[in-house]
């Protein structure tokens, strides 16, 4: 993809600065752990004392070096995109507060979380939270490579943003200690598969942004990537069976599946997962 316009003017850079005494081999044994008992234990991440209480703000605009600014570059396009379908929805969107670039660990709203955890979004401060070094872990362990494997991440994280301004997150939130523990996962599973889906549709209205442009491969790279992260493959990979009552992101095929979806019909009524019978 590439990207002409302006950067958002709202990225939190706080890139080599430090943020907390976990290292990332803890981050990695807690997703580990996860993946292997079903649960997601990325929580516990935030109550590891951080050695630091205040979150301290890095430098705010747009970054100067090629990798800020490429998150940048998308950052904004998802803005653009959004604001347009809200408003084609009879609302206002609103944008996340910050994307917050760091190295090995930050605290957010959420609490403390190490690299390890991987890109997230915060609902209690509107935030989305990277490491860049995800990146290289998701081309080099993953083999999801291209910038528009980067560019999807950060569109379901947005997606993520866009749930939970339409109350979407809410029901995980309602659900937490109402149900089972298999029925828990079974609605996370359709949470992400949406965030999925809103990436898709993403890249699908963007292709309207006159700054933006689709490049050959590009929409591979994403299927590609999303295909990589699937629970099922990424179970396999870490202790040798796949549980499927332990899946909280959804497989590769559906992954895949609700990303394409969203792009080919760039239709929000057609990502209703919470409904999909065969989820």
């Amino acid at each position: 993809m590439q990207w002409f316009g302006k950067g958002s003017g709202n990225i939190d850079d706080r890139r080599g600065m430090s943020g907390g005494a976990v290292g990332g081999g803890i981050g990695i044994i807690v997703v580990i752990l996860g993946l292997i008992f079903g649960q997601d234990l990325t929580g516990l991440v935030s109550q590891i004392p951080a050695g630091q209480g205040a979150v301290v703000e890095g430098k705010t605009g747009d970054p100067t070096d090629a990798e800020g600014k490429f998150v940048d570059g998308v950052f904004e396009s998802t803005n653009q995109v959004w604001e347009i379908q809200f408003r084609e929805m009879g609302s206002t969107y609103q944008e996340p507060e910050k994307l917050t670039l760091f190295t090995d660990y930050v605290q957010s709203a959420c609490g403390g979380a190490s690299a390890a955890v991987g890109p997230f979004y915060c609902p209690g401060d509107k935030r989305i939270y990277i490491d860049l070094s995800f990146y290289k872990e998701l081309k080099d362990r993953f083999g999801a490579s291209g910038d528009f494997a980067q560019a999807y991440v950060i569109a379901h994280e947005v997606g993520h943003h866009v749930q939970n301004l339409l109350g979407i997150s809410a029901k995980l939130d309602q659900a937490r200690g109402q149900v089972s523990e298999t029925e828990y996962n079974k609605l996370s599973v359709k949470l992400e598969l949406q965030a999925d889906f809103l990436a898709g549709m993403w890249a699908h209205h963007a292709q309207n942004l006159k700054d933006f442009r689709l490049e050959e491969g590009d929409i591979e790279e994403a299927l590609n990537a999303a295909n990589a992260i699937g629970d099922d493959k990424l179970q396999k990979q870490a202790q040798g069976e796949v549980v499927p009552d332990a899946f909280t992101h959804g497989t590769s095929a559906q992954r895949m599946y609700w990303f394409k979806k969203g792009f080919e019909t760039g239709d929000f009524k057609q990502g209703d997962t919470f409904s999909a019978n065969d989820l």
